[in-house]
Protein backbone atom coordinates (compact mmCIF):
# COMPACT_ATOMS: atom_id res chain seq x y z
CA UNK A 1 0.00 0.00 0.00
CA UNK A 2 0.97 3.68 -0.04
CA UNK A 3 0.42 6.49 -2.48
CA UNK A 4 1.61 6.54 -6.05
CA UNK A 5 2.14 10.32 -6.07
CA UNK A 6 2.25 12.92 -3.26
CA UNK A 7 -1.05 14.40 -2.19
CA UNK A 8 -1.71 17.46 -4.37
CA UNK A 9 -3.62 20.16 -2.42
CA UNK A 10 -4.44 22.16 -5.55
CA UNK A 11 -5.86 19.10 -7.28
CA UNK A 12 -7.90 18.26 -4.20
CA UNK A 13 -9.30 21.79 -3.95
CA UNK A 14 -10.38 21.63 -7.58
CA UNK A 15 -12.72 18.78 -6.61
CA UNK A 16 -14.81 20.90 -4.21
CA UNK A 17 -17.14 23.37 -5.96
CA UNK A 18 -18.05 25.15 -2.69
CA UNK A 19 -14.49 26.49 -2.46
CA UNK A 20 -15.34 28.98 -5.21
CA UNK A 21 -17.65 30.86 -2.87
CA UNK A 22 -16.75 34.36 -1.65
CA UNK A 23 -17.89 36.34 1.40
CA UNK A 24 -17.70 40.15 1.33
CA UNK A 25 -15.48 39.77 -1.73
CA UNK A 26 -13.10 37.41 0.08
CA UNK A 27 -12.56 33.72 -0.67
CA UNK A 28 -14.21 31.53 1.95
CA UNK A 29 -12.02 29.35 4.17
CA UNK A 30 -14.15 26.43 5.33
CA UNK A 31 -12.65 25.60 8.72
CA UNK A 32 -15.89 24.10 10.02
CA UNK A 33 -15.23 20.55 8.78
CA UNK A 34 -16.05 18.82 12.10
CA UNK A 35 -19.59 20.14 11.75
CA UNK A 36 -19.81 18.87 8.19
CA UNK A 37 -17.34 18.84 5.32
CA UNK A 38 -17.94 20.25 1.87
CA UNK A 39 -19.13 17.81 -0.80
CA UNK A 40 -16.66 16.51 -3.34
CA UNK A 41 -17.67 16.86 -6.99
CA UNK A 42 -18.01 13.10 -7.54
CA UNK A 43 -20.57 12.96 -4.73
CA UNK A 44 -22.65 15.74 -6.25
CA UNK A 45 -22.39 14.27 -9.73
CA UNK A 46 -23.42 10.76 -8.69
CA UNK A 47 -26.40 12.07 -6.73
CA UNK A 48 -27.67 14.06 -9.69
CA UNK A 49 -26.90 11.25 -12.14
CA UNK A 50 -29.06 8.87 -10.15
CA UNK A 51 -31.96 11.32 -10.10
CA UNK A 52 -31.63 12.21 -13.78
CA UNK A 53 -31.65 8.55 -14.81
CA UNK A 54 -34.94 7.93 -13.00
CA UNK A 55 -35.39 7.27 -9.29
CA UNK A 56 -37.34 4.27 -8.03
CA UNK A 57 -38.00 2.24 -4.92
CA UNK A 58 -36.58 -1.22 -4.32
CA UNK A 59 -37.58 -4.72 -5.45
CA UNK A 60 -39.47 -3.83 -8.62
CA UNK A 61 -39.57 -5.73 -11.91
CA UNK A 62 -38.46 -2.69 -13.92
CA UNK A 63 -35.05 -1.24 -14.74
CA UNK A 64 -34.89 1.80 -12.46
CA UNK A 65 -35.95 -0.26 -9.44
CA UNK A 66 -33.36 -2.92 -10.20
CA UNK A 67 -30.72 -0.20 -10.60
CA UNK A 68 -31.65 1.09 -7.13
CA UNK A 69 -31.30 -2.45 -5.73
CA UNK A 70 -27.80 -2.61 -7.23
CA UNK A 71 -26.99 0.86 -5.90
CA UNK A 72 -27.90 -0.15 -2.35
CA UNK A 73 -25.74 -3.27 -2.57
CA UNK A 74 -22.81 -1.28 -3.94
CA UNK A 75 -23.18 1.35 -1.22
CA UNK A 76 -23.12 -1.36 1.47
CA UNK A 77 -19.95 -2.82 0.02
CA UNK A 78 -18.29 0.63 -0.13
CA UNK A 79 -19.21 1.50 3.45
CA UNK A 80 -18.04 -1.92 4.62
CA UNK A 81 -14.69 -1.39 2.90
CA UNK A 82 -14.32 1.98 4.60
CA UNK A 83 -15.06 0.60 8.07
CA UNK A 84 -13.50 -2.86 7.94
CA UNK A 85 -16.82 -4.70 8.13
CA UNK A 86 -18.84 -7.04 5.93
CA UNK A 87 -21.56 -5.62 3.63
CA UNK A 88 -24.36 -7.52 5.38
CA UNK A 89 -23.33 -5.85 8.65
CA UNK A 90 -23.87 -2.31 7.30
CA UNK A 91 -27.13 -0.39 7.59
CA UNK A 92 -28.03 3.16 6.58
CA UNK A 93 -30.26 5.76 8.17
CA UNK A 94 -31.02 9.44 8.55
CA UNK A 95 -27.94 10.12 10.69
CA UNK A 96 -25.80 8.55 13.40
CA UNK A 97 -28.03 9.76 16.23
CA UNK A 98 -31.21 8.30 14.75
CA UNK A 99 -29.48 4.99 14.19
CA UNK A 100 -28.13 5.00 17.76
CA UNK A 101 -31.62 5.56 19.18
CA UNK A 102 -32.95 2.69 17.06
CA UNK A 103 -30.22 0.28 18.16
CA UNK A 104 -30.50 1.39 21.80
CA UNK A 105 -34.27 0.87 21.74
CA UNK A 106 -33.67 -2.69 20.57
CA UNK A 107 -31.03 -3.43 23.20
CA UNK A 108 -32.68 -1.72 26.17
CA UNK A 109 -35.35 -4.37 26.81
CA UNK A 110 -32.57 -6.94 27.32
CA UNK A 111 -31.25 -4.96 30.30
CA UNK A 112 -32.70 -4.88 33.79
CA UNK A 113 -32.33 -3.73 37.36
CA UNK A 114 -28.81 -4.35 38.63
CA UNK A 115 -27.31 -3.97 35.15
CA UNK A 116 -25.34 -0.91 34.11
CA UNK A 117 -24.16 0.80 30.96
CA UNK A 118 -21.10 3.04 30.65
CA UNK A 119 -20.85 6.33 28.75
CA UNK A 120 -18.11 8.95 28.80
CA UNK A 121 -17.73 12.62 29.66
CA UNK A 122 -15.70 13.23 26.49
CA UNK A 123 -18.32 12.13 24.00
CA UNK A 124 -20.86 13.81 21.76
CA UNK A 125 -24.28 13.29 23.34
CA UNK A 126 -25.32 11.25 20.31
CA UNK A 127 -23.26 8.43 21.82
CA UNK A 128 -24.62 9.05 25.32
CA UNK A 129 -28.32 9.82 25.39
CA UNK A 130 -29.66 6.94 23.25
CA UNK A 131 -28.01 4.43 25.59
CA UNK A 132 -28.81 6.38 28.76
CA UNK A 133 -32.48 6.65 27.82
CA UNK A 134 -32.71 2.93 27.09
CA UNK A 135 -31.00 2.15 30.40
CA UNK A 136 -33.36 4.36 32.38
CA UNK A 137 -36.40 2.74 30.76
CA UNK A 138 -34.98 -0.68 31.65
CA UNK A 139 -34.16 0.30 35.24
CA UNK A 140 -30.42 -0.10 34.61
CA UNK A 141 -27.75 2.22 36.00
CA UNK A 142 -25.95 4.79 33.85
CA UNK A 143 -22.27 5.09 34.75
CA UNK A 144 -19.87 7.75 33.54
CA UNK A 145 -16.23 7.28 32.61
CA UNK A 146 -14.72 10.61 33.69
CA UNK A 147 -12.49 12.91 31.68
CA UNK A 148 -9.19 14.14 33.06
CA UNK A 149 -9.85 17.86 32.73
CA UNK A 150 -6.14 18.72 32.85
CA UNK A 151 -5.05 16.32 30.10
CA UNK A 152 -8.34 16.20 28.14
CA UNK A 153 -8.24 12.41 27.93
CA UNK A 154 -10.44 9.81 29.55
CA UNK A 155 -9.36 8.81 33.04
CA UNK A 156 -8.12 5.29 32.33
CA UNK A 157 -7.50 4.74 36.04
CA UNK A 158 -11.25 4.76 36.62
CA UNK A 159 -11.98 2.03 34.08
CA UNK A 160 -11.87 -1.03 36.30
CA UNK A 161 -14.09 0.60 38.89
CA UNK A 162 -16.69 1.63 36.34
CA UNK A 163 -16.88 -1.49 34.15
CA UNK A 164 -18.10 -4.58 36.02
CA UNK A 165 -19.57 -8.01 35.30
CA UNK A 166 -23.00 -6.33 35.24
CA UNK A 167 -21.99 -3.87 32.52
CA UNK A 168 -24.11 -4.53 29.45
CA UNK A 169 -22.78 -1.85 27.10
CA UNK A 170 -19.85 0.55 26.91
CA UNK A 171 -20.27 3.53 24.55
CA UNK A 172 -17.12 5.40 23.61
CA UNK A 173 -15.96 7.82 20.93
CA UNK A 174 -12.93 7.12 18.76
CA UNK A 175 -12.14 10.84 18.74
CA UNK A 176 -13.60 13.89 20.47
CA UNK A 177 -15.52 16.11 18.06
CA UNK A 178 -14.86 19.07 20.36
CA UNK A 179 -11.17 18.93 21.30
CA UNK A 180 -9.84 16.27 18.91
CA UNK A 181 -8.50 13.78 21.46
CA UNK A 182 -8.13 10.31 19.91
CA UNK A 183 -9.00 7.62 22.44
CA UNK A 184 -7.43 4.17 22.67
CA UNK A 185 -10.74 2.46 22.07
CA UNK A 186 -9.22 -0.99 21.64
CA UNK A 187 -7.85 -1.04 25.20
CA UNK A 188 -11.23 -0.08 26.66
CA UNK A 189 -13.02 -2.52 24.37
CA UNK A 190 -10.84 -5.40 25.60
CA UNK A 191 -11.83 -4.70 29.20
CA UNK A 192 -15.50 -4.29 28.24
CA UNK A 193 -15.54 -7.49 26.21
CA UNK A 194 -13.91 -9.46 29.01
CA UNK A 195 -16.83 -8.35 31.20
CA UNK A 196 -19.29 -9.51 28.54
CA UNK A 197 -20.36 -5.99 27.53
CA UNK A 198 -21.28 -4.77 24.07
CA UNK A 199 -18.99 -2.02 22.74
CA UNK A 200 -20.56 0.87 20.77
CA UNK A 201 -18.09 3.20 19.08
CA UNK A 202 -18.83 6.65 17.68
CA UNK A 203 -16.43 7.11 14.76
CA UNK A 204 -18.25 10.09 13.24
CA UNK A 205 -15.49 12.57 13.96
CA UNK A 206 -12.65 10.11 13.45
CA UNK A 207 -13.61 8.65 10.06
CA UNK A 208 -12.54 11.66 7.95
CA UNK A 209 -9.10 11.79 9.58
CA UNK A 210 -7.82 8.29 10.36
CA UNK A 211 -8.42 4.80 9.01
CA UNK A 212 -11.19 2.89 10.78
CA UNK A 213 -11.12 -0.87 11.38
CA UNK A 214 -14.16 -1.96 13.35
CA UNK A 215 -12.75 -5.31 14.40
CA UNK A 216 -9.33 -3.92 15.28
CA UNK A 217 -11.05 -1.40 17.54
CA UNK A 218 -13.01 -4.18 19.20
CA UNK A 219 -16.34 -2.53 18.41
CA UNK A 220 -19.57 -4.50 18.20
CA UNK A 221 -21.43 -1.44 16.91
CA UNK A 222 -19.71 1.35 14.99
CA UNK A 223 -21.27 4.56 13.69
CA UNK A 224 -20.19 7.20 11.21
CA UNK A 225 -21.80 9.85 8.99
CA UNK A 226 -21.05 10.42 5.30
CA UNK A 227 -21.44 14.19 5.48
CA UNK A 228 -18.31 14.36 7.62
CA UNK A 229 -16.18 12.79 4.86
CA UNK A 230 -17.18 14.80 1.78
CA UNK A 231 -20.49 13.02 1.19
CA UNK A 232 -24.23 13.52 1.74
CA UNK A 233 -26.25 13.59 4.95
CA UNK A 234 -26.41 9.87 5.62
CA UNK A 235 -25.90 7.84 8.78
CA UNK A 236 -24.02 4.53 8.69
CA UNK A 237 -23.75 1.75 11.27
CA UNK A 238 -21.74 -1.47 11.11
CA UNK A 239 -22.96 -4.11 13.59
CA UNK A 240 -21.33 -7.47 14.18
CA UNK A 241 -23.35 -10.12 12.38
CA UNK A 242 -24.20 -12.18 15.46
CA UNK A 243 -25.42 -9.17 17.43
CA UNK A 244 -27.26 -7.73 14.44
CA UNK A 245 -29.12 -10.97 13.95
CA UNK A 246 -30.60 -10.94 17.46
CA UNK A 247 -31.55 -7.25 17.58
CA UNK A 248 -35.30 -6.90 17.92
CA UNK A 249 -35.75 -3.57 16.18
CA UNK A 250 -38.97 -1.65 15.60
CA UNK A 251 -40.30 -2.30 12.09
CA UNK A 252 -43.50 -2.69 10.16
CA UNK A 253 -44.75 -6.28 9.80
CA UNK A 254 -44.08 -6.81 6.06
CA UNK A 255 -40.53 -5.42 6.27
CA UNK A 256 -37.58 -7.84 6.23
CA UNK A 257 -36.79 -9.39 9.61
CA UNK A 258 -33.15 -10.10 8.79
CA UNK A 259 -30.14 -7.79 8.91
CA UNK A 260 -29.24 -5.34 7.62
CA UNK A 261 -32.61 -4.47 6.05
CA UNK A 262 -34.54 -4.73 9.31
CA UNK A 263 -32.84 -1.63 10.72
CA UNK A 264 -33.51 0.48 7.63
CA UNK A 265 -36.95 1.77 8.56
CA UNK A 266 -38.97 2.90 5.54
CA UNK A 267 -37.60 4.04 2.22
CA UNK A 268 -33.93 4.97 2.20
CA UNK A 269 -32.40 8.12 0.71
CA UNK A 270 -31.28 6.51 -2.52
CA UNK A 271 -29.69 9.60 -4.03
CA UNK A 272 -27.59 9.92 -0.85
CA UNK A 273 -26.41 6.34 -1.32
CA UNK A 274 -25.25 7.34 -4.80
CA UNK A 275 -23.46 10.31 -3.27
CA UNK A 276 -21.78 8.06 -0.73
CA UNK A 277 -20.23 6.11 -3.58
CA UNK A 278 -18.84 9.34 -5.00
CA UNK A 279 -17.30 10.31 -1.65
CA UNK A 280 -15.77 6.88 -1.13
CA UNK A 281 -14.31 6.85 -4.64
CA UNK A 282 -12.67 10.23 -3.96
CA UNK A 283 -10.98 8.97 -0.80
CA UNK A 284 -9.87 5.79 -2.55
CA UNK A 285 -8.35 7.83 -5.38
CA UNK A 286 -5.86 9.32 -2.89
CA UNK A 287 -4.35 5.96 -1.94
CA UNK A 288 -2.81 2.99 -3.69
CA UNK A 289 -3.61 -0.69 -3.26
CA UNK A 290 -5.10 -3.71 -4.97
CA UNK A 291 -8.44 -3.64 -3.13
CA UNK A 292 -10.90 -0.89 -2.35
CA UNK A 293 -10.21 -1.40 1.36
CA UNK A 294 -6.46 -0.94 0.85
CA UNK A 295 -6.97 2.20 -1.23
CA UNK A 296 -9.34 3.66 1.35
CA UNK A 297 -7.00 2.97 4.27
CA UNK A 298 -4.12 4.53 2.36
CA UNK A 299 -6.24 7.47 1.20
CA UNK A 300 -7.48 8.34 4.68
CA UNK A 301 -3.92 8.01 6.00
CA UNK A 302 -2.72 10.49 3.36
CA UNK A 303 -5.45 12.92 4.33
CA UNK A 304 -4.51 12.59 7.99
CA UNK A 305 -0.82 13.14 7.33
CA UNK A 306 -1.53 16.32 5.35
CA UNK A 307 -3.94 17.70 7.92
CA UNK A 308 -1.74 16.86 10.91
CA UNK A 309 1.22 18.72 9.42
CA UNK A 310 -0.86 21.86 8.97
CA UNK A 311 -2.50 21.53 12.39
CA UNK A 312 0.82 21.21 14.23
CA UNK A 313 2.08 24.51 12.84
CA UNK A 314 -1.26 26.21 13.42
CA UNK A 315 -1.38 25.16 17.06
CA UNK A 316 2.09 26.63 17.60
CA UNK A 317 1.04 29.90 15.97
CA UNK A 318 -2.08 30.17 18.14
CA UNK A 319 -0.16 29.56 21.36
CA UNK A 320 1.55 32.94 20.97
CA UNK A 321 -1.69 34.98 20.78
CA UNK A 322 -2.33 36.91 24.02
CA UNK A 323 -5.49 35.83 25.83
CA UNK A 324 -6.03 32.80 23.60
CA UNK A 325 -6.46 29.47 25.37
CA UNK A 326 -6.19 26.17 23.57
CA UNK A 327 -8.20 23.20 24.82
CA UNK A 328 -6.13 20.23 23.75
CA UNK A 329 -4.48 17.10 25.06
CA UNK A 330 -0.74 16.96 25.64
CA UNK A 331 1.68 16.65 22.73
CA UNK A 332 2.12 12.91 23.33
CA UNK A 333 -1.62 12.31 22.84
CA UNK A 334 -2.79 11.64 19.29
CA UNK A 335 -5.32 14.19 18.04
CA UNK A 336 -7.41 14.94 14.99
CA UNK A 337 -6.76 18.30 13.27
CA UNK A 338 -9.50 19.90 15.37
CA UNK A 339 -8.63 22.86 17.56
CA UNK A 340 -10.86 24.23 20.33
CA UNK A 341 -10.06 27.64 21.79
CA UNK A 342 -11.36 30.63 23.67
CA UNK A 343 -10.22 34.25 23.44
CA UNK A 344 -10.31 36.46 26.51
CA UNK A 345 -12.73 39.37 26.24
CA UNK A 346 -14.73 37.83 23.42
CA UNK A 347 -17.46 35.19 23.46
CA UNK A 348 -16.99 32.23 21.11
CA UNK A 349 -19.92 33.48 19.01
CA UNK A 350 -18.34 36.94 18.72
CA UNK A 351 -15.03 35.40 17.62
CA UNK A 352 -16.79 33.22 15.04
CA UNK A 353 -18.75 36.21 13.72
CA UNK A 354 -15.57 38.31 13.42
CA UNK A 355 -13.81 35.54 11.52
CA UNK A 356 -16.84 35.07 9.25
CA UNK A 357 -16.68 38.74 8.32
CA UNK A 358 -13.16 38.02 7.05
CA UNK A 359 -14.19 34.95 5.07
CA UNK A 360 -13.15 32.39 7.70
CA UNK A 361 -15.94 29.99 8.67
CA UNK A 362 -15.50 28.27 12.05
CA UNK A 363 -17.87 26.73 14.58
CA UNK A 364 -18.75 27.92 18.06
CA UNK A 365 -20.58 26.32 20.97
CA UNK A 366 -20.18 22.91 22.55
CA UNK A 367 -21.06 20.84 19.48
CA UNK A 368 -23.21 18.50 21.60
CA UNK A 369 -20.19 17.60 23.74
CA UNK A 370 -22.12 19.30 26.52
CA UNK A 371 -20.82 17.17 29.39
CA UNK A 372 -17.24 18.08 28.51
CA UNK A 373 -18.34 21.71 28.26
CA UNK A 374 -19.73 21.52 31.80
CA UNK A 375 -16.65 19.78 33.19
CA UNK A 376 -14.31 22.38 31.70
CA UNK A 377 -16.36 25.29 33.02
CA UNK A 378 -16.99 26.82 29.61
CA UNK A 379 -20.72 26.16 29.37
CA UNK A 380 -21.77 29.54 30.82
CA UNK A 381 -19.52 31.47 28.43
CA UNK A 382 -20.65 29.80 25.21
CA UNK A 383 -18.32 26.83 24.87
CA UNK A 384 -15.45 27.10 22.43
CA UNK A 385 -14.43 28.30 19.01
CA UNK A 386 -13.65 25.21 16.94
CA UNK A 387 -11.29 25.28 13.97
CA UNK A 388 -11.35 22.07 11.96
CA UNK A 389 -9.06 21.19 9.09
CA UNK A 390 -9.89 19.16 5.99
CA UNK A 391 -7.77 17.98 3.04
CA UNK A 392 -8.83 21.09 1.13
CA UNK A 393 -7.48 23.39 3.88
CA UNK A 394 -4.43 25.49 2.98
CA UNK A 395 -1.64 27.07 5.00
CA UNK A 396 -2.79 30.47 3.70
CA UNK A 397 -6.29 29.95 5.07
CA UNK A 398 -4.86 29.10 8.47
CA UNK A 399 -2.59 32.14 8.32
CA UNK A 400 -5.63 34.32 7.63
CA UNK A 401 -7.42 32.79 10.61
CA UNK A 402 -4.37 33.32 12.82
CA UNK A 403 -3.96 36.95 11.74
CA UNK A 404 -7.63 37.67 12.42
CA UNK A 405 -7.34 36.19 15.90
CA UNK A 406 -4.22 38.28 16.53
CA UNK A 407 -6.08 41.46 15.55
CA UNK A 408 -9.08 40.56 17.65
CA UNK A 409 -6.87 39.80 20.66
CA UNK A 410 -5.11 43.12 20.24
CA UNK A 411 -8.42 45.00 20.16
CA UNK A 412 -9.35 43.55 23.54
CA UNK A 413 -6.13 44.83 25.07
CA UNK A 414 -6.44 48.43 23.93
Amino acid sequence: MGRAVPLDPAAIRSRFPALRRTQHGLPVAYLDGPGGSQMVDSCIEQMTAYLRAGAANLHGAFATSQETDALLAEARAAAAALLGAAPQEVAFGQNMTSLAFAVASALGPTWGKGDNIVVTELDHRGNVDPWARAARLAGAEVRWLPVDTDRLVLDSGALEGVITERTRLVAIGRASNAVGTITDVAAIARLASSAGAIVAVDAVHAAPHLPIDRDQLGADILFCSAYKFFGPHLGIVAIRDELFGRLDVARVAPAPASPPDKLETGTQNHEALAGLLGAVSFIASLGAGTTLRERLVAGVAEIGEWEDGLAAGFRKDLASIPGLRLYQAAEDVEKTPTIALTLAGHSPRAVAAYLADHGVFVGDGNFYASTLDERLGTLATGGWVRVGLAPYTTAQELATCRDCLHRLAASANR
